[in-house]
């Protein structure tokens, strides 16, 4: 049994001064606590009691080329002596600008934030002050960040969520006021039909409609054939924006994310986590005229640290990495993830467990289910929980880390070696589930 003798420690010491002692809810999501870790190299993390793991969580995302990729590491180093923040612009902000506008999917201008839940609250207040209207339509089982406006039925209990042809928002946490929910609309994901019919029962009240295009949080689950273009034409139809959260998806299923893999163009786009390989850094993407609200309309956006010089360095060395040789890290990335998601799905079959391995190659989720794959998140959430938290604690124990939920994320870091060492470990994992 590996020992945490130095995490139980030193989380008992922090819980007395860092509130629940941790800085994100979602740090809870470890055992036996919220570990702590020294340090990152590649494809592993070095815990504080000397443990090493294969880490698929990536930050949840943002590490795409691995923890402390030297070219971005050594990027941003040049830049410490240049300063922080200035109050002001800085010209690595009009380099990013110009590459992130030629490079994503309807980006005609773009405006930077820190963190993907205040992109995701600036694009709501651009669609509102676009269309005149208040309301925004949301899916179950997205995350859009913590925001009262935004943290509504992400992850709902089914004896709350109402029907599934019209579900109930539902408040997230404490502490959402009730009046918020009046200005929510939410829907089943993967349905044209419901979507159509929450559009009827709203009509000329929604501002935006927005989505992951490919729903990770609630169970890395891909857009059926022609949804995302169905959503998109249903939008204009009825006078609303289509609003891509790609904090996720962004840079990390391709270069231009998503909407570049299937095909479609969002009026408003989101970015994050892995657009700067890990340093803090978000962004809003999309048309000209409703970006320019901003401007005409007099939108308030602001932010004491966005486009710091840091998090633009971080980004620029990431771009030159990600689009080195017509973005070939991604064809390995490809490779890789589709060598690890077909090996996990067959030691499974190995070991006799009724699971499936969902999602892309970059980003998939492993569910225990004696059913299809889940299309939604009603799906998702009839999937068995515990058996994927019994997985995560075998797989910790051999030394491979991934999300609570069954997630994995891969970087290029993740060799064809470090994979054959995950399938090992996978196999003696499920060999002690069983």
């Amino acid at each position: 049994m590996r020992s945490y003798a130095k995490s139980i420690a030193l989380y008992e010491r922090t819980r007395k001064h860092l509130a629940g002692g941790v800085s994100s809810n979602v740090r809870y999501a470890s055992v036996p606590v919220p570990l702590f870790f020294a340090r990152g190299e590649g494809a592993r993390l070095h815990d504080v009691d000397g443990n090493v793991h294969i880490d698929y969580v990536l930050g949840n995302g943002p590490a795409i080329l691995g923890h402390a990729p030297k070219p971005v590491i050594d990027a941003v180093a040049r830049s410490l002596a240049d300063g922080q923040v200035y109050a002001a612009q800085n010209p690595r902000e009009t380099e990013l600008a110009d590459r992130l506008c030629s490079l994503l999917p309807g980006a005609e201008v773009v405006r930077f934030a820190t963190s993907g839940t205040e992109a995701v609250l600036m694009a709501m207040r651009l669609a509102r002050a676009f269309t005149g209207r208040d309301k925004i339509l949301k899916f179950e089982g997205h995350y859009h960040g913590w925001s009262d406006q935004a943290y509504i039925s992400a992850r709902p209990s089914l004896n709350e969520a109402g029907p599934a042809d019209e579900p109930v928002p539902v408040a997230g946490s404490p502490g959402i006021p009730a009046r918020v929910l009046d200005d929510v609309v939410v829907a089943g994901w993967n349905d044209l039909a419901a979507l159509e019919a929450a559009f009827d029962r709203n009509a000329g009240e929604i501002a935006g409609v927005i989505m992951e295009p490919v729903m990770v949080n609630g169970g890395a689950v891909v857009p059926e054939a022609g949804y995302l273009a169905g959503v998109r034409d249903l939008c204009h139809a009825k006078g609303a924006l289509f609003i891509c959260d790609e904090v996720i998806t962004g840079f990390r299923i391709g270069l231009t994310g998503a909407q570049g893999r299937f095909g479609v163009t969002a009026d408003l786009a989101i970015y994050a986590k892995a657009v700067a390989a890990g340093f803090p850094l978000a962004v809003v993407a999309g048309r000209r005229d409703v970006m320019d609200t901003l401007l005409d309309k007099g939108v308030m956006h602001g932010g004491t640290y966005n486009g710091n010089v840091q998090s633009m360095a971080a980004a620029i060395a990431a771009l030159d990495e990600l689009e080195r040789d017509d973005g070939a890290v991604y064809r390995d990335l490809e490779r890789h993830g589709t060598h690890l998601m077909q090996g996990i799905a067959a030691l499974g079959e190995k070991h006799r467990l009724a699971m499936r391995v969902q999602g892309l190659p970059a980003i998939f989720q492993v569910f225990f289910t004696d059913g299809p794959a889940p299309k939604n998140y009603r799906d998702a959430a009839a999937c068995d929980r515990d058996k994927v938290l019994a997985l995560h604690a075998a797989l910790q124990e051999e030394g491979v880390r991934i999300n609570q939920v069954g997630k994995w994320f891969l970087s290029t870091a993740h060799d064809d070696a470090v994979i054959d060492e995950t399938l090992a470990a996978t196999d003696r994992a499920m060999a002690a589930l069983r």
